[in-house]
């Protein structure tokens, strides 16, 4: 059953993000800055008829025009199932050069369950033996054999955006019951060894990873590993609930990943649509300039993702976001265009001098 859409947006808002969206220079980027939105390619997105021009309905035709849009997509499939190396070498050939993919890891590395449907057919068989009558299955109960296939498999999709040197990140999202523990440590030190040199970024759902006492090691642990921490934007929640913090880890690329604050619907056995339902005003896209702009002081690369993607608000937010930084217009005040912000979360925090002391996990 196909889920229901919520409403639209207020109108005075939807207004006032349109045209500020409506003043970036595209493809929305500034500088070593590259937007963009998770996916290209949901239907509520397709369905509102605001982004896509009128006979854009091939995937190769929706692929190049949101290649004139934007520099950079994150592929969300990935997390759902493996695909044929054939089709994403298809999406190499659909857009320039310059244009990057980040890639949403798999659940076999991250601990999420496995939709066993979702499965390639060869694979599902074996987990359906596993899992037995359940639809789902977490790897951690998954014999070697096919974990490690599942892994082998994952890899051999990113071929043809290593090969065309298009990949922008693997992106590691653990669930909210991933927790700071010494066992979860352990598990990220293994995946930097099972994924090799791939740049890898890592996003967590647990505020445990930001305590005061133990943000500090958790930086160092991510910055030997060679891993970007991924910034985000979410509700203050407590399925979730991780604050906004500037933090770099990696030289090489910093990510921004922004969820929005719809607080109703972020809880357990909502779904995507109504997780994400949420519409950025200008003055909150405001709020993350200074934030932006300062990581690109420190990364040689940027990557920003708008994930809430329900109709056209993430390519709303990436494009306003975009102006702002552009300066084609200044970051608006509270309230200035109309909109009013409804973040409920602290003001972005830069990276730095780290407090507190050391503490046992």
């Amino acid at each position: 059953m196909t889920p229901k859409l919520p409403p639209e947006a207020p109108t005075e808002l939807l207004v006032e993000a349109q045209r500020l969206a409506q003043c970036a220079t595209l493809p929305a980027s500034e500088g070593s800055v590259k937007l963009g939105t998770a996916g290209w390619t949901d239907p509520s997105l397709i369905k509102c008829h605001r982004f896509y021009p009128r006979g854009k309905n091939s995937p190769e035709d929706r692929l190049r025009f949101y290649a004139t849009q934007f520099q950079l997509v994150e592929v969300d499939a990935t997390y759902y199932t493996l695909l044929e190396p054939q089709t994403v070498q298809r999406w190499v050939d659909w857009t320039p050069e310059g244009f990057r993919f980040d890639i949403k890891s798999h659940p076999v590395l991250t601990g999420h369950p496995i939709d066993i449907a979702r499965a390639p057919a060869d694979l599902a068989k074996s987990l359906a033996e596993v899992a037995g009558e359940k639809p789902r299955i977490y790897p951690k109960y998954l014999p070697n054999v096919i974990r490690e296939e599942l892994v082998g498999r994952f890899l051999a999709q990113l071929e043809p955006l290593t090969r065309a040197g298009r990949l922008g990140c693997v992106m590691l999202q653990f669930p909210p019951w991933f927790q700071a523990t010494r066992g979860n440590a352990r598990h990220l030190e293994s995946l930097r060894k099972q994924l090799g040199e791939l740049p890898l970024s890592v996003e967590f759902r647990h505020r445990s990873w930001l305590e005061a006492g133990r943000q500090a090691r958790v930086l160092d642990l991510l910055r030997g590993e060679r891993m970007s921490y991924v910034i985000v934007d979410e509700p203050d929640v407590p399925l979730g609930g991780v604050p906004p913090t500037a933090l770099v880890t990696q030289p090489g690329l910093a990510l921004f990943r922004l969820h929005g604050h719809n607080r109703e619907g972020w809880k357990r056995g909502s779904s995507v649509w109504e997780r994400f339902d949420y519409l950025y005003s200008a003055s909150e896209l405001g709020r993350w300039v200074p934030a932006v702009r300062d990581v690109k002081q420190r990364a040689e690369r940027v990557h920003v993702v708008f994930n809430n993607c329900v109709r056209d608000y993430a390519v709303l937010g990436a494009k306003g976001l975009a102006a702002l930084l552009q300066g084609a217009i200044q970051p608006p005040e509270v309230g200035e265009m109309g909109g009013k912000p409804r973040v409920d979360g602290a003001p972005v925090v830069f990276d730095g001098p780290l407090a507190g002391q050391p503490q046992e996990d």
